[in-house]
């Protein structure tokens, strides 16, 4: 199968566009896998993802790593290479549970339902509706949401204006119905009736994490990975999830990076001379 690499790079360079940089990347990790496995099965991807956590791999390297692997996997079957249906294996959720930082939609879906206190509701749905930092959230006043955006004062600063779904600000509607506050008033207050603190928001994830059967270690800080890591697998362009986040530079991004599934499929049907409509 890993002869396979240099057509499937091939692919994503003249259909995608990618940059030589981030090619090289996911070569990188598919020669790492073939390293490690001659067979791409759901047991050796997850024999691979714990090697990459022994040699302390970071969560979104993994991630990466795991969606190239079911990008290719579909490539192959596409290729009639495969058979089998490794790519259904490679999304259950005993897969994604192996790696830190970043939760599957499954996994953030059933935490964002778990809280009853509207107040918790609404810091879960906005961390992950806007992926911006728990310092960034701590630091909101109610005179900085919208309808339909939030400014939100960064690192050195920097403000930034992000767009907020419907749901977050339904969340937070729900929340301030329970109290009277002025504009200039913290967003979000504590139980001393103050700003809230970090290390309050910190405690409310792990004490949901745990009621929701939850076993990676996650913090606030996953709410923002996996806000980036679920918009890139749906397509979402690089240039926008750095403006999202907030980082100065594309290369602090690029650690999310990570490829869009449907769209790679989308444009593989369209285009292959064997696949596409017309053919």
């Amino acid at each position: 199968m890993k002869e396979h690499i240099s057509d499937f790079l091939d692919f994503l360079g003249a259909e995608k566009g990618l940059k030589k940089a981030t090619l090289l990347a996911y070569k990188s990790d598919l020669t790492a896998f073939f390293s490690h496995s001659n067979h791409v099965t759901k047991d050796a991807v997850l024999g691979f993802l714990d090697a990459m956590r022994l040699k302390n791999a970071a969560g979104s390297s993994m991630a990466r790593a795991l969606v190239v692997l079911r990008v290719f996997c579909r490539f192959l079957q596409r290729e009639g290479v495969l058979q089998e249906d490794i790519c259904g294996m490679l999304d259950a959720p005993s897969v994604w549970q192996t790696i830190p930082d970043v939760l599957s939609y499954e996994e953030m879906q059933s935490l964002l339902k778990l809280p009853e206190n509207t107040r918790d509701k609404a810091i879960f749905y906005l961390l992950y509706a806007c992926g911006i930092r728990v310092s960034e959230l701590c630091g909101l006043n109610l005179s900085h949401v919208g309808d339909l955006e939030v400014r939100v004062k960064g690192k050195g600063g920097k403000e930034r204006i992000v767009p907020i779904a419907k749901a977050a600000i339904d969340a937070i509607d729900a929340y301030l119905l329970t109290r009277k506050a002025g504009e200039e008033e913290p967003l979000f207050l504590g139980k001393n009736g103050r700003r809230i603190r970090r290390e309050s928001v910190w405690a409310l994830v792990k004490v949901y994490a745990k009621k929701a059967g939850i076993a990676k270690k996650i913090s606030p800080h996953t709410f923002r990975h996996s806000f980036a890591t679920h918009l890139l697998e749906r397509g979402a362009d690089l240039r926008i999830i750095q403006e999202l986040l907030g980082h100065a530079s594309i290369a602090t991004t690029d650690r999310y990076t990570h490829l869009s599934d449907q769209k790679l499929q989308d444009a593989f049907q369209r285009f292959h001379p064997n696949f596409s409509p017309k053919a």
